[in-house]
């Protein structure tokens, strides 16, 4: 009940709740200074997602980097439901999991699953939700992963590496489980039902392609958890060692209260969209500021409550000095709501400039990132 109360789950959840009391519900561990300075030791620096605890909790990071220390294969995973074009709350962790492909020198694989989005949506073909899989792509080209240690498993063509293991956690699975879990009913269709192991599946396809224990990390954001926690629960009985993740805050929307969702498009900001448009979005976007500018200077503003700030804390501020001066000059009035929405959407087009032309100079890379035309189907180990 505490979860549903959250509004939390892989097809649903608010931006702006408890994380605190989230990782208590979900039983993961807050990131300490322990583990931010033994990322920083073994990867030379530290990300602003980690020292501002974007990246805020975790399961079993601290033995992840352990283990990556003593030089056992290690390697990274996360994915992407394709139901549309892709939003900036989308590449927020993509940005953190390049970061740690580059500087921790880590195969990555990434996981499109339009099965899944056809199986959960009223509307839609499969074959649709496939195109976009494919158009999905041009965005990890264009944020810079390296097509030679990313590799991409659409679940509509690919589902031979992951069938064989399926299979396995398939068994070990119950209904029961899944309902508690997911919230499934009666109702559910048996995709839905069936997709979580699937999902799982790509956890263990890395030590079945290598033939060795290969321990995976999982950057996601928090509402991806429900299935990491089967996942781990499962593990030990199939010889797979259990995945580790590092959960990312949810990137609010530019309206009231929810996280960014193609759901909402008019407080999403696609890596599609005209600058302008972008612009627009954000001139006309919710704030945690006063009704007026004469009662901005009077009380200030509550940038912990407002979805522009946010996109500066989570993505377009890295230096911690600006940012921390920005949070005061709101709080104080110093800064007005209009100002600070028009130096965002000015950063924001900025990047999308850049961005959509290496889309552009990457529709003929996609290939590259494919794992069909990298790996075997593996047998599964006896």
């Amino acid at each position: 009940m505490e979860l549903e109360e959250t509004h939390v789950t892989p097809w649903e959840a608010e931006a702006f709740v408890d994380y605190d009391k989230l990782v208590k519900i979900f039983g993961a561990k807050p990131l300490t200074d322990k583990e931010v300075s033994m990322l920083a030791e073994v990867a030379g620096e530290t990300h602003s997602m980690v020292r501002r605890r974007v990246f805020y909790s975790h399961r079993d990071f601290d033995i992840f980097l352990e283990t990556f220390k003593t030089g056992k294969r290690c390697a990274l995973y996360t994915g992407r439901g394709p139901s549309g074009h892709t939003h900036l709350g989308h590449i927020l962790p993509w940005i953190f999991t390049k970061w740690l492909q580059d500087r921790l020198g880590l195969e990555l694989f990434f996981q499109m699953t339009d099965d899944e989005k056809y199986w959960h949506g009223d509307s839609g073909s499969l074959e649709e939700f496939n195109s976009l899989a494919y158009e999905n792509i041009l965005d990890l080209a264009a944020l810079g992963l390296d097509p030679a240690k990313t590799h991409v498993i659409i679940d509509s063509e690919d589902i031979g590496f992951l069938y064989p293991i399926a299979i396995r956690i398939a068994k070990k699975i119950t209904y029961s489980t899944q309902k508690a879990t997911f919230g499934f009913t009666d109702s559910t269709n048996i995709g839905m039902i069936f997709y979580p192991v699937l999902q799982i599946s790509v956890a263990f396809l890395p030590t079945e392609l290598y033939q060795e224990h290969v321990m995976v990390l999982i950057p996601a954001g928090i509402d991806q958890d429900p299935y990491w926690r089967i996942a781990r629960d499962v593990a030990p009985s199939l010889n797979y060692p259990k995945p580790t993740q590092i959960h990312n805050k949810l990137l609010p929307g530019l309206g009231i209260g929810g996280k960014m969702s193609s759901s909402k498009p008019e407080t999403a900001i696609y890596t599609t969209d005209p600058p302008e448009i972008a612009m627009q979005k954000i001139m006309k976007s919710y704030t945690g500021g006063q009704p007026t500018a004469e009662l901005q200077r009077k009380y200030g503003g509550n940038p912990d409550a407002c979805p522009v700030y946010k996109m500066y804390e989570m993505l377009f501020e890295d230096n911690d000095k600006k940012l921390l001066e920005r949070y005061h000059a709101c709080k104080t009035g110093a800064l007005l709501c209009g100002e600070c929405k028009k130096e965002l959407a000015e950063r924001v087009a900025r990047f999308l400039r850049d961005h959509q032309e290496k889309r552009r100079r990457a529709v003929d890379q996609v290939e590259k990132y494919l794992i069909r035309y990298k790996f075997d189907v593996p047998k599964i180990r006896r």
